[in-house]
């Protein structure tokens, strides 16, 4: 005789009884096939955004993502998203190489959604914080070492620098995408229940209109979002080199700029054939000044033409390795937003 399948709901997902619903979800055929639709729909609708602003949209394929999360749970949700997100690129081709390391910030945004609307009395409550759990911990902690990964590997030449304007987009975007997905499963609930697809007692309207708390709950993660984010980007850009994602000109202009700044501020070196090199450029966020660590080279023999051009060009480690150079000063200049010397120290070198 076929044991009944299991309706209950669970107030978390940290239970085994959660975890073995979910994991049962695979024997399911019917919730194969709404798996099957749903990676469907969400790789046709990856290259679809609904316009907000010029530079502001929301993607569609989330819409389908949490849906499908809320039917099926995180072990589905979670096998589902990797396979979308390799025929997604193999349809929606993006500029790069695909690396597979992108499909785990796929799996995580899928399964927390999983976590906080599968067997779940789904509320605008579960709704926004399974939305600010992704937006915070998957658009921003989780990808950006996954980032740091991939320029290393296919772009040796540059490293990863955090965006501003990226992290504030996801914590704009959060409130309007927590409300519209609410109502878009406010509308979506009762036939889902219907289908027997989810059990949720949280279709009705009642439920699912947002209450005084729940606006200010919505307020209060936006803070919350506000405060961390600051206090993160602060973190990162005071202990983050600039010079890290020099490109090849690039170095040369600021290793050039550094000498430049050398003669000026000091007389000792006017006269002596010098190569400064930059080793770091911090610039604490939301500030106008950078502060640049130099090394301050002497030339030991005569550079050709091409050679020139080459020790202008270097890194930190590249100048340490050439034997026609030696370490002669440190300089610590500090230059604001216009290009003015604020402080300048040199230490000669020990």
């Amino acid at each position: 005789m076929r044991n009944q399948k299991s309706n209950a709901l669970y107030p978390h997902p940290f239970s085994k009884a959660y975890w073995r619903d979910a994991v049962s979800e695979l024997k399911d055929t019917k919730m194969l096939v709404v798996a099957a639709l749903m990676i469907a729909l969400r790789v046709a609708m990856k290259g679809l955004a609904i316009p907000l602003a010029p530079s502001l949209k929301i993607n569609t394929a989330f819409f389908v993502n949490a849906l499908g999360a809320m039917i099926f749970g995180p072990v589905v949700a979670g096998l589902s998203a990797a396979v979308s997100d390799v025929l997604g690129f193999i349809m929606w081709p993006q500029d790069g190489f695909y690396f597979p390391p992108f499909m785990l910030t796929e799996i995580a945004g899928s399964m927390i959604f999983a976590m906080f609307l599968y067997r779940a009395k789904v509320t605008p409550t579960r709704v926004m914080l399974s939305r600010f759990c992704i937006c915070f911990f998957v658009n921003v902690l989780l990808q950006t070492p996954i980032m740091i990964w991939y320029y290393s590997i296919y772009l040796p030449g540059k490293s990863y620098m955090l965006t501003v304007p990226g992290i504030v987009k996801n914590l704009f975007m959060f409130p309007i995408e927590s409300v519209v997905l609410t109502l878009f499963l406010s509308v979506m609930l009762p036939i889902t229940n219907r289908l027997k697809l989810t059990y949720s007692i949280g279709s009705s309207k009642k439920r699912m209109k947002f209450t005084k708390k729940q606006i200010v709950l919505l307020v209060a993660l936006v803070i919350v979002g506000c405060v961390s984010v600051y206090s993160y980007l602060t973190y990162h850009y005071d202990t983050t080199s600039l010079s890290a994602s020099y490109s090849a000109t690039e170095r040369v202009e600021k290793n050039k700029l550094m000498q430049h700044l050398l003669v000026e501020q000091s007389d000792e070196y006017d006269d002596v054939a010098t190569v400064t090199v930059v080793e770091a450029a911090k610039k604490p966020f939301l500030s106008g000044k950078t502060t640049y660590t130099a090394a301050v080279y002497t030339v030991n023999t005569e550079l050709t033409a091409e050679d020139e051009t080459t020790v202008w060009g270097y890194s930190k480690s590249k100048a340490k390795k050439d034997t026609r150079l030696t370490r002669a000063a440190t300089a610590t200049i500090v230059v604001d937003s216009e290009g003015n010397v604020l402080s300048f120290v040199l230490d000669p070198a020990q």
